[in-house]
């Protein structure tokens, strides 16, 4: 056999993204991605890698092959540095510059969650309570974040790039193909060689969708002979992207008329600079109010920069008003807040705005003070963007949940939920199914990850029917060979 499977991460769930791939004794992992979800169980599945600690600091990867900079998919990197793994990233160069801010941030907040909890036990534990079993040092710390960054390896699209440890005769070469996802976002092709035998393994990251604003749409799947493939929407279809931009104007308008703030969870990556795009075209066209809009999130700012960098892997609509000297991501009335003090003053306001903040799941940052601030307000509207995984906040509050809990206190929902779908960076299940029909001919199996259970099996049926594959939906630990 060619190549060895191991599915750790991402398997019959969304998030967590990780797998572990072996050819010719040489030890491959796609993506590392953080899990999210309850507390106590993400610490676990987090804590644990597809290698042990012992395996990396003994030398047992040889490569990482990173699809793309979601937290997702690569949250978990500095852990695995922490542990011993001192190799190669391989990844595109926006998507580098995308994960120095992001995992820097992400080493903070584990840093702050791991304070506020030790605070948190020893509480519990002087007024006598037995303190909740989760562990109170962080996953990992900026420092390890840092040496990450020492790590990595730039890959330009459509090259080969033979992976550490391989040769040509044995082991890995990876090509990397644009996948419409986010700024520098990548499918991979996988190119095994073992005892003379080749097989080729496509891994799609996270497929990207047509006519999105700011990023080119997905390159076409490449013929392989096995598939690795998301289904985050295996199980549905994404309205039309052209009237989330009428929608987002009637938000506006009807709050604005009452008085209300707009509190905006938005992913720091794609979801922030899509939305304040559309909001810069808007304003524009004079089709709403020029209102104050606050992007609050230091990570969306920093990353809002490294678009702007990356202006070669713009489409039509940013590099319209770089073509009238305008900054697409920026303009009077729209303000970037660097400080907390600047973040605290926007409670202060008393007329209509909207804020843009982190994190896009609502799970920590910004946000959660924003959400506290307004959600018992119904002048106010909280306006959910884009995929909330289970148990989350997010989700909770896109489930109507008549009350939740934010910073452990519980909250009545009064302010109105929306949400625009439309601008989802995942493809759905028509987009999945179109995306792979290139590759089709030429594949021996699907395995289905990033996905809930509902949403794969849906996919799973439509994929079997159409192209009669043989389809499979793997588990956290479970081992494949194919070739």
């Amino acid at each position: 056999m060619a190549i060895r499977l191991h599915f750790w991460g991402a398997a019959q769930t969304v998030t967590g993204s990780s797998h572990h791939i072996e050819c010719a004794g040489q030890n491959v992992l796609l993506d590392c991605g953080l899990f999210q979800g309850r507390r106590q169980q993400a610490a676990e599945i987090n804590a644990h890698l597809a290698l042990t600690p012992q395996q990396l600091a003994a030398g047992g990867l040889d490569a990482v092959v990173l699809s793309h900079a979601h937290i997702d998919h690569s949250g978990v990197l500095p852990l695995l540095s922490k542990q011993g793994y001192r190799g190669p990233i391989y990844t595109t160069p926006a998507t580098i510059d995308l994960c120095t801010p992001m995992l820097k941030d992400s080493a903070h907040i584990q840093e702050s969650d791991a304070e506020f909890m030790g605070r948190r036990h020893g509480r519990r534990k002087a007024i006598g309570v037995p303190p909740c079993p989760l562990p109170v040092a962080p996953l990992y710390t900026q420092d390890d974040a840092a040496q990450v960054e020492r790590q990595f390896r730039p890959v330009k699209l459509h090259e080969p790039q033979l992976l550490a440890g391989s040769t040509k005769d044995a082991g890995f070469t990876m090509t990397s193909c644009n996948a419409g996802h986010m700024l520098g976002s990548t499918c991979v092709l996988i190119d095994a060689v073992e005892n003379g035998q080749k097989t080729r393994l496509l891994f799609s990251g996270d497929v990207g969708r047509k006519d999105l604003p700011i990023i080119r749409d997905p390159d076409p799947a490449p013929a392989a002979d096995y598939l690795i493939m998301e289904s985050t929407y295996g199980d549905r279809l994404h309205a039309p992207a052209g009237p989330v931009k009428q929608k987002l104007a009637d938000i506006v308008k009807r709050v604005t008329a009452r008085g209300g703030h707009i509190v905006v969870p938005a992913f720091a990556i794609e979801r922030t600079q899509q939305l304040v795009l559309l909001l810069h075209e808007l304003i524009d066209e004079k089709q709403i109010a020029d209102l104050p809009i606050f992007v609050d999130s230091p990570l969306a700012v920093a990353v809002t920069e490294v678009f702007e960098k990356h202006s070669e892997e713009w489409d039509e609509e940013p590099a319209a008003f770089a073509a009238r000297s305008e900054d697409p991501f920026g303009w009077k009335r729209l303000r970037y807040t660097h400080t907390v003090q600047e973040s605290k003053a926007l409670n202060d306001l008393h007329m209509p705005y909207m804020v843009l903040s982190a994190s896009g799941m609502c799970e920590a940052g910004r946000i959660l003070h924003h959400l506290k601030n307004g959600i018992e307000d119904p002048r106010n509207l909280v306006l959910i963007t884009g995929y909330q995984a289970e148990n989350t906040l997010g989700r909770k509050l896109l489930d109507k949940l008549p009350e939740v809990n934010i910073f452990g206190e519980p909250m009545r929902v009064r302010a109105e939920i929306d949400s625009i779908e439309s601008l989802s960076g995942h493809a759905d299940q028509q987009e999945l199914l179109d995306w792979m029909q290139p590759a089709a001919a030429s594949l021996k199996k699907v395995f289905l990850v990033h996905g809930e259970p509902v949403a794969q099996q849906a996919l799973k049926a439509k994929i079997e029917e159409r192209y009669k594959l043989e389809v499979v939906c793997p588990k956290r630990g479970d081992r494949f060979e194919v070739g």
